[in-house]
């Protein structure tokens, strides 16, 4: 088990790795289609923007927090 300070660390790589999964596979199929390489493409695409989406999500994610946080009425 991974401990528990490193969570938003593995929160922030999971929540990138699948958000940029699924914008590259749109982003992809929109500019090519389905063509017989579409996958060997699409994950090439993927592995790029997850190394910018990581970082990007570590740097944004606490900045989101205060802005929600500001946002919301306290209970």
């Amino acid at each position: 088990m991974i401990p528990q300070r490193f969570a938003p660390i593995l929160f922030g790589f999971i929540l990138s790795g699948l958000m940029s999964l699924l914008v590259s596979g749109i982003a992809t199929w929109r500019a090519l289609g389905l063509p017989p390489e579409f996958v060997a493409v699409w994950m090439a695409a993927w592995i790029n923007a997850w190394i910018v989406a990581f970082p990007a999500v570590l740097v944004v994610a606490p900045v989101t927090r205060r802005l929600v946080a500001k946002l919301v009425k306290a209970p």
